[in-house]
């Protein structure tokens, strides 16, 4: 037995789920399996019931797992003796992220990595998804948190939470109701970012599932604040999280209506690159920025988003 192999097996006891167990790991279903196979051989026993739900401990396997925790707690001493003898965290840290994900993260993530790392260098970046993930592969940025890209590729990502998605239209549209029909989106002039944008094939794809023909008035490929002042100014609607608009309709010049019917759910994850050298105390890093994002989410503090299970 070695560390990693309990490590997997104390992720996929959590899971429940050797596939969702990969997917937190930034690993594939076939290299788990390997994993789990090869522990349960050396432990010679069963160490899981496996069903078409998931998976689930045996009695042994209940065991093991109490050993696993120990390990771990066990390592985890062990980095922070060491951190405390010699290391004082990385010299600089970037982390990248979209506007409205930056706007409700930044502020509690640079306070408790500060305290974490107080002589690290730390440095925020905004940008578009298609720049982050470029900037990952090249090593301008260590972390991103992003919304999930159609095709991860040479990425590892760790999902946070889920975003509802809403129309947002101009003070003017009184006959706005809590909610809106996908359907509805027929009738209603949209700007929206250029076909390469996330949120613009999200949109098509469901449109496309729901025979839903759009009307696109304008593209703006341009920032979440240009996007909202020109709806403001009349121009047509667009479809935003609600977090990006709180502010505006609290002060009454933008209305929203969440999309039913079906609904648009947007992830948002932890994203490092595969394919460069991992951050020293990287797995601290990931680990402090889920704790305070996740902390924002349980507090109200990002409107309309659920915590991935």
């Amino acid at each position: 037995m070695n560390s990693d192999d309990l490590e997997c097996f104390a992720r996929v006891a959590s899971c429940g789920s050797f596939s969702r167990a990969a997917m937190e790991l930034g690993s594939d279903q076939s290299t788990i399996s390997r994993q789990m196979a090869r522990l349960e051989a050396e432990s010679q026993t069963r160490l899981f019931h496996r069903s078409g739900r998931g998976v689930e401990l045996t009695e042994a396997g209940r065991t093991l797992l109490e050993y696993a925790a120990k390990v771990s707690a066990t390592l985890v001493e062990a980095r922070r003796a060491v951190h405390a003898s010699g290391g004082e965290g990385p010299a600089q840290i970037v982390i990248a992220a979209q506007p409205t994900i930056a706007n409700i993260t930044f502020a509690a993530i640079g306070t408790a990595l500060k305290r974490q790392f107080p002589k690290t260098r730390i440095r925020f970046v905004e940008g578009l998804g298609s720049h982050m993930v470029a900037w990952l592969a090249s090593g301008e940025v260590d972390i991103a948190v992003l919304y999930m890209p159609a095709h991860a590729g040479g990425l590892k990502v760790d999902p946070l939470l889920q975003e509802r998605i809403s129309l947002i239209a101009p003070a003017s549209h009184t006959h706005l109701g809590a909610e809106l029909a996908f359907a509805d989106l027929a009738s209603v002039p949209l700007i929206l970012p250029s076909t390469h944008h996330g949120l613009r094939v999200m949109t098509e794809t469901l449109a496309a599932k729901a025979h839903v023909s759009l009307d696109i008035t304008m593209e703006c490929d341009a920032s979440t604040s240009v996007t909202k002042r020109m709806v403001q100014q009349g121009c047509g609607c667009t479809l935003l999280p609600l977090a990006a608009v709180t502010d505006e309709v609290a002060q009454g010049t933008l209305r929203t209506a969440a999309l039913v019917a079906p609904e648009m759910w947007r992830d948002v994850a932890i994203a490092t690159a595969k394919n460069r050298a991992p951050l020293t105390e990287l797995w601290d890093i990931t680990r402090t920025l889920r704790q305070e994002i996740e902390q924002i989410v349980s507090s109200g503090g990002w409107p309309d988003a659920r915590l991935t299970p």
